[in-house]
């Protein structure tokens, strides 16, 4: 899997970057991966993602999946 695939299977809500941090974190250590990825991969993945539009940001600030019209 790549990281953006496992960020928007993390992402069922809207939340803030901090907490999908958290959860992401949280998978990558209960799948013991032996090599973990860093917040700094993490935001470039979600930096993508956000380019590429499959992500956005709310008016209250969380990011979640982009509406698809």
């Amino acid at each position: 899997m790549t990281i953006g695939s496992e960020i928007i299977e993390e992402l069922r809500d809207p939340m803030s970057v901090s907490a999908l941090w958290e959860r992401y974190s949280a998978r990558q250590v209960a799948e013991n991966r032996a090599h973990r990825i860093t917040f700094d991969w993490f935001s470039l993945a979600l930096a993508a993602l956000y380019a590429m539009k499959v992500v956005d940001v709310s008016d209250d600030g969380y990011i979640r999946t982009a509406r698809v019209c």
